[in-house]
C-alpha cells in the first residue's frame, strides 16, 4: 500500500514558558495509507483537533515533518495546502459564507486552492454538475441552490459542506467531530453521508470523534492519544473485534496508570522533603 500521509515527530508548544504552558503535540508519529479511514480518539486536550490543525497549516510546527502524497508539506502555508487537503469542521456554521446562496458557496469551493481570479462564475456545466451532486444527498436542495446557505438546518449545512470540501477530490480529508454540534437523527444522515462519499471517491480520511460507537463501527483504523502522543493503535482484525465498551476501559487504564505516575511521582518528593 502507498503511504498518503506521513508525520515524524510532531511538536507543538502553546504559550511556551509561561504557567498557560501547553504541550499539546509531544512527538508524534504516524503513517496513513492512501484510502484509509483513520479515526483519532482521545479525552479532552488529547491533542485531537491539535493534530488536525498541524495537517491543515493553522500553525507551524515547533519540530517535525508532515508529508503529504510524497510532498513536504511541513513549511506550507494553510491557503497552499487548500489544493490537497479538504476539511469539515465541528461547526456548520464554519467553512461557508453564510450570506451567499448554495451556489454560490459551491462555486467558491471548485476554485479551493487554485489562483484567485474572475473565473469563479457559475458557469452552465458547474450548474448542472452541482444540482447532480446536491441531489444526491437527498435533501430536496438541488431545488433550493439560490437560497443562502445560512438558512438551512445544521444538518443541512453539513451534508453540503462534505460535498464542498470533496468537490475537487482531495488527497486527504479531515473531519473535525463534524457530527458533534448535530441532533441524533441529523448526525446519522450526516455519517451515512460521509461513509457514501468516502466509498464514491475512495479518499483518504482523519476523522476526529468523541463518540465510542462511530469509531467502533466506522472506517478500518482507531488512533488513541493521550496528552500529545499515541496511547493506541488498532487495526485490522483487531480493530474490527473492539466493542466501544473495550474503548472505555482503555480510556479509564491510561487515566488509572497516569493516576499511579503522579502518585510515585508525589511520594518520591516526599522523600526528599
Amino acid at each position: 500500500m502507498t503511504t498518503m500521509l506521513s508525520l515524524k515527530g510532531l511538536r507543538r508548544t502553546f504559550n511556551g514558558g509561561t504557567v498557560n504552558e501547553v504541550r499539546a503535540l509531544q512527538g508524534i508519529d504516524l503513517e496513513v495509507e492512501e484510502g484509509s479511514f483513520v479515526q483519532l480518539l482521545g479525552m479532552n486536550g488529547s491533542g485531537k483537533s491539535t493534530l488536525l490543525n498541524a495537517v491543515a497549516g493553522s500553525f507551524f510546527l515547533d519540530a517535525g515533518s508532515i508529508k503529504l502524497d510524497g510532498i513536504d508539506i511541513t513549511r506550507w502555508p494553510e491557503h497552499r495546502r487548500a489544493a490537497l487537503v479538504g476539511r469539515v469542521f465541528q461547526n456548520p456554521f464554519s467553512g461557508t459564507a453564510p450570506n451567499l446562496s448554495i451556489a454560490e458557496n459551491f462555486a467558491l469551493a471548485s476554485r479551493r486552492g487554485l489562483g484567485r481570479g474572475l473565473g469563479w462564475a457559475l458557469n452552465r456545466q458547474l450548474m448542472e454538475d452541482l444540482r447532480a451532486r446536491v441531489a444526491s444527498l437527498r435533501m430536496g436542495l438541488e431545488d433550493r441552490l439560490d437560497n443562502a446557505i445560512g438558512s438551512l438546518s445544521g444538518g443541512q449545512r453539513q451534508a453540503l459542506t462534505l460535498l464542498m470540501a470533496t468537490w475537487r477530490r482531495p488527497k486527504l480529508l479531515l473531519l473535525d467531530e463534524h457530527t458533534a454540534a448535530l441532533d441524533p437523527k441529523s448526525a446519522d444522515q450526516v455519517i451515512q453521508l460521509t461513509e457514501e462519499v468516502i466509498r464514491r471517491e475512495r479518499l483518504t480520511v482523519l476523522m476526529v470523534t468523541h463518540s465510542m460507537s462511530q469509531a467502533v463501527n466506522l472506517g478500518g483504523r482507531i488512533v488513541m492519544l493521550h496528552k500529545g502522543q499515541v496511547a493506541h493503535d488498532f487495526s485490522g482484525a483487531e480493530k474490527k473485534r473492539l466493542r466501544a465498551e473495550d474503548l472505555v476501559d482503555r480510556f479509564h487504564e491510561i487515566r488509572a496508570r497516569e493516576l499511579l505516575d503522579e502518585r510515585a511521582a508525589e511520594l518520591l518528593r516526599n522523600c526528599y522533603v
